[in-house]
């Protein structure tokens, strides 16, 4: 998979390669159990800092997209559902987009408990 990252995006670094990830997971174009660029190759494809790759890997570990296994590197989980993956990059952008307009998250939750915007 190619990843590219753009330095005048307001999304991070870091955000622009999980995004990526995601993404790739959704498409198909990534299969469960493969693995993921290492941190220090990937960072030096892209011309960033290695730590910008690993903030990136650690946020997809946490929405659980991908595990790291100590001396062996980053996989996509087997167990990686490509409809929570999707919904996770909706509600990623749906909070992206509000606070672009100053919604605060207690906004965004009420608008989502009732049901969008009548």
């Amino acid at each position: 998979m190619l990843f590219v990252v753009d330095a005048s995006s307001s999304v991070s670094l870091a955000e622009q390669i999980a995004v990526q990830v995601r993404s790739g997971v959704v498409s198909g174009d990534l299969k469960p159990g493969e693995r993921l660029p290492p941190a220090r190759d990937l960072a030096k494809s892209l011309r960033v800092n290695m730590h910008t790759v690993l903030r990136a890997y650690a946020e997809l570990r946490n929405d659980e997209v991908i595990e790291m296994r100590q001396g062996r590197g980053a996989f996509v989980r087997k167990d990686a559902g490509a409809g929570l993956i999707h919904v996770t990059e909706l509600a990623a952008q749906l909070m992206h987009e509000a606070r672009k307009l100053g919604l605060t998250q207690s906004d965004i939750l009420r608008l989502i408990q009732r049901g969008g915007i009548r």
